[in-house]
């Protein structure tokens, strides 16, 4: 198994924007209730002997999985009724499958919730294809952490910064899941901003399945995804463990001017933001 070198997300300047920061790369949770819905959780009858089922866009293993199977893993103890959480991955299409299902043919009864990544609003916004619920249905209620984005790569890639990446002469084969994810939209826009040299293989169920690709030799990494997944699933494994220090900084610490005129820069900020689900029509 290779090791693997994480690259931080250069800065734009629009890291601070509010609409960035809630529409660019979040991820949307999204609770369907019924009119009557919002009373329910105050009655123990109602969930009492049921099971309330998270809905993962995305293959087992990567980070959406990773944050459903912790949530079910103590939600139930904190609902009236302590009902039993399941979580059940419908993968394909980035999370577009599962956002549909839920949207479409879930019951609207407190009991199903969907994890999908949130720039498939812009992608409805954006008009592409495959979308058939209606984002303004949901609205937000929380945020279970704040995430910064990353490009990991592994050793055999040859990359050991952005600086030297932009000096590649051979385009680097990065993993992506489908349009509208961050794994192809950053991409996109690094080489399309930075020159970044950048091919995008798209089309896998998840991240996880991106990792074992990039282990595999079949792609060199992958981009747009969160530092707190990166660490803690991209890190696992016989020599798997070094990371850069420049990736360490780049997410946990300020950069120093010296830094930031060398190209070493923070990783976008973003935030994992749940949504309540309103009825639709």
């Amino acid at each position: 198994m290779e090791r693997v070198r994480y690259v931080g997300r250069p800065r734009t300047g629009k890291e601070d924007h509010p609409m960035r920061q809630r529409m660019a790369a979040l991820i949307v949770t999204a609770f369907l209730f019924s009119v009557a819905a919002p009373s329910v959780f105050s009655q123990e009858p109602f969930y009492k002997n049921k099971a309330i089922r998270i809905v993962v866009g995305y293959a087992a293993g990567g980070g959406f999985d990773t944050y459903s199977r912790t949530i079910a893993r103590h939600m139930g103890k904190h609902i009236p009724g302590n009902p039993a959480v399941v979580v059940d991955n419908m993968t394909g299409a980035g999370g577009i499958i599962a956002a549909n299902h839920v949207y479409k043919v879930a019951k609207p009864d407190g009991l199903t919730i969907v994890n999908w990544i949130g720039s498939l609003v812009i992608g409805q916004v954006m008009g592409h294809k495959g979308i058939e619920f209606d984002a303004r249905r949901f609205e937000y209620i929380g945020s279970p952490v704040r995430n910064h984005d990353t490009c990991v790569l592994t050793k055999g890639s040859g990359i050991t910064s952005v600086e030297h990446w932009m000096a590649a002469k051979t385009a680097v084969k990065l993993g992506g899941v489908a349009p509208s994810a961050t794994t192809d939209d950053v991409p996109k826009i690094l080489k399309a901003a930075l020159g970044l040299p950048i091919q995008l293989v798209s089309g896998y169920k998840g991240t996880s399945v991106i990792r074992l690709a990039a282990e595999a030799g079949e792609v060199a990494g992958v981009c747009g995804l969160s530092w707190a997944s990166a660490k803690s699933t991209w890190g696992k494994g016989p020599g798997n463990r070094r990371r850069s220090g420049r990736a360490a900084e780049c997410s946990e610490t300020p950069p120093r001017a010296s830094q930031r005129s060398s190209g070493h820069q923070p990783c976008q900020d973003r935030r994992r933001t749940p949504v309540h689900r309103d009825r639709h029509p």
